[in-house]
């Protein structure tokens, strides 16, 4: 496996960068230059944030805002931040004791290194800080100190750039963290400084004096030798809620539950349809034997009671006997009706299947109440549209049928 690690400050233009090519066979190869001199040859590419680009935070969410994408957490560090929340890209580093621990990073800035790294064929597979790859161990924070600029570990997940300080003073950042940690009860047993530039050594004495706290010496840091997957990545957006297993194991039950449900619900609807298919095939096999007992001539049976009616209208037409819905027994009845009510207009006359309709010149309600009551006496059906019962404007239409 080959590890390409580059380091890569934010606040530059994503032109030229410092890298080094971790290779378990081929060793350790350095450089610095244009990002399309870059080795491509790496089976993982680790970007390293400088320190000051990356703001490590906490704060104590409720319980829904732990159930947010780590999009909307930045909203909840809007105070610590100088620019839109909607600007930054926000990684749930994890919790320490109730806070919630996560790291925020200019989007924009990020995104550009990536797409400017991707044009000279380098893909990243992962997001490093710096910070958080400082050695650490349990009751010591760790300080990378150039002498101009400085960034502590005080823990798995925190850390962040300080001030500067100098030989005799350190940075006032760490005494603000020790301050923060003393109202805790979490002050460290030391602090291991890593010195990046020898001629800014400072004073020892003077710092554990001003700090309160043991200072030791220590190797000095390097984010090119730190082993593969180092740190902590600030790349993952780890604020995507998930449900606990006694929330899932809840919801199990309930599902169970809607799925018992929903199943005797089917099975009682598959009774229901069974139930009616059989009471509607005995039924059409009483109606199938109805009609070939009086119609035993009948070569076939598609729709008995279509049939039936049309077998006796034609036995009815065949002995004189017409039926109430033909065309002249209906006329008969309608020319009956009007004729007692002489006011009455007929402007057109039409029938079809058993259905005749009248249109009349319009004329008052009481007129057309009268020429409803009428036909209704004559046997009629009558539909009578809501026109037909007020004062008429243009034409009124009756609808009637034979019962």
């Amino acid at each position: 496996m080959s590890l390409l690690r580059i380091f890569c400050p934010l606040s530059t233009a994503p032109t030229s960068c410092r890298w080094v090519l971790l290779d378990e066979h081929a060793g350790v190869h350095s450089g610095s230059g244009a990002l399309a001199q870059l080795p491509n040859t790496a089976s993982r590419v680790e970007l390293v944030l400088a320190a000051s680009q990356v703001l490590i935070t906490r704060t104590r969410l409720p319980r829904v805002g732990r159930r947010r994408s780590a999009a909307l957490l930045a909203y909840a560090a809007e105070e610590q931040l100088a620019s839109d929340p909607d600007a930054n890209q926000v990684s749930m580093l994890g919790r320490v004791g109730d806070d919630d621990v996560f790291a925020v990073v200019d989007r924009q800035r990020l995104q550009g290194w990536r797409d400017a790294l991707g044009a000279v064929g380098v893909q990243v597979d992962a997001v490093y800080c710096e910070t958080l790859m400082l050695p650490v161990q349990q009751g010591e924070w760790s300080l990378a100190w150039s002498g101009q600029e400085g960034y502590v570990r005080i823990g798995e997940l925190e850390g962040g750039a300080t001030d500067c300080g100098d030989r005799q003073t350190p940075p006032l950042v760490l005494q603000l963290l020790l301050e923060q940690a003393r109202a805790r009860d979490a002050v460290p047993a030391s602090i291991a400084l890593h010195v990046t530039t020898p001629a800014a050594r400072p004073d020892p004495e003077a710092w554990q004096q001003g700090l309160g706290v043991s200072v030791r010496f220590a190797s000095e840091p390097d984010w090119r030798m730190a082993p593969a997957l180092a740190g902590i990545r600030i790349d993952q957006e780890r604020g995507h809620w998930r449900p606990s297993v006694a929330m899932l194991a809840r919801w199990r039950h309930i599902g169970w539950i809607l799925l018992a449900a929903l199943l005797l619900h089917s099975a009682a609807l598959l009774v229901d349809r069974v139930r009616l298919a059989s009471e509607q095939h005995e039924l059409r096999q009483q109606m199938e034997a109805r009609f070939r007992a009086l119609f035993p001539d009948a070569v076939a049976v598609a729709d008995p009671a279509l049939q039936m009616r049309r077998q006796l209208a034609q036995a009815r037409r065949a002995a004189n006997q017409p039926d109430a819905g033909d065309f002249p027994a209906m006329l008969g009845k309608v020319a009956a009706a009007l004729a007692e009510v002489p006011a009455a207009e007929l402007r057109a006359l039409s029938y079809e299947d058993g259905r005749m309709v009248l249109e009349f010149a319009a004329a008052d309600g009481a007129l057309m109440r009268r020429v409803e009551a009428r036909l209704a006496q004559a046997g009629l059906d009558v539909d009578a549209p809501q026109e037909a019962r007020r004062a008429g404007r243009g034409t009124v239409t009756l609808t009637l049928r034979s019962p």
